[in-house]
């Protein structure tokens, strides 16, 4: 199955953009009367008829909406200083998205080495995501903010912070309880400071370890996502 996106669908029709109505007609060769399948981030999966080919806005005829992907009880944020090099964390956005994160924050950290991020690009990362995992649900992307501004914000769930060297070795599976939204903040190459982590903890963070291996940061963030999406969905099964 291809998977479209539109970000306004409406009760029984919708139109496509110019680029995925290029992809629709050029890459697909899709002709009137052929079934489309598109989603608009939200859950929903629409089936739908093409009714007119436009190459600035294929217009489709929905006769059918289902919605795959069951509401979750838990949500995964993951906070992130992006690295350097900014394919790895568009590789992190990809990955992530496949695997059921929920939303990201790109941090501005004390050794942050990246201070900016495209965010029309990153999005396009994650609408692509979506698609090729036949997911219908888009993750919410947040405007970058500096770490001291982000730490303050209130969530509802448990919160943890994953750095090198914690001195009590606690990982993260020992101490997440499935079902519940959770928020991790994964730092930069360079680690986050002596103060954040400080900082952090004075604000009801949670230290913890993703494992024996020193990981990259792009690598954190996947291994913290799998881990809690892996036991929300062990959990789940037992229930």
């Amino acid at each position: 199955m291809q998977l479209f996106y539109a970000s306004l669908i409406h009760e029984n029709s919708c139109i496509l953009s110019e680029e995925e109505s290029w992809h629709c007609i050029k890459v697909l060769r899709s002709k009137v009367g052929d079934t489309i399948h598109l989603t608009d981030g939200k859950g929903s999966l629409y089936e739908g008829r093409l009714v007119n080919i436009q190459s600035k806005g294929c217009i489709i005829e929905i006769f059918n909406t289902t919605h795959p992907n069951c509401i979750k009880s838990w949500k995964i944020h993951i906070a992130m200083a992006p690295p350097k090099n900014a394919d790895r964390f568009e590789w992190f956005l990809e990955k992530a998205t496949e695997i059921g994160i929920d939303e990201i924050t790109p941090i501005k950290c004390d050794h942050s080495e990246r201070e900016s991020v495209n965010m029309r690009r990153l999005e396009k990362v994650l609408i692509t995501a979506m698609k090729q995992s036949l997911r219908t649900v888009l993750p919410t992307l947040n405007e970058p903010e500096k770490f001291r501004t982000f730490i303050s914000h209130s969530f509802e769930g448990q919160k943890f912070i994953g750095y090198c060297n914690t001195e009590n070795d606690i990982e993260l599976h020992e101490v997440y309880q499935p079902g519940r939204p959770a928020l991790i903040m994964i730092g930069p190459e360079g680690d986050f400071s002596p103060d954040e982590i400080a900082l952090a903890k004075e604000n009801g963070y949670t230290a913890v370890h993703l494992g024996k291996s020193r990981l990259r940061t792009e690598t954190a963030g996947i291994v913290a996502c799998h881990t809690l999406e892996l036991l929300n969905q062990m959990n789940n099964r037992k229930s």
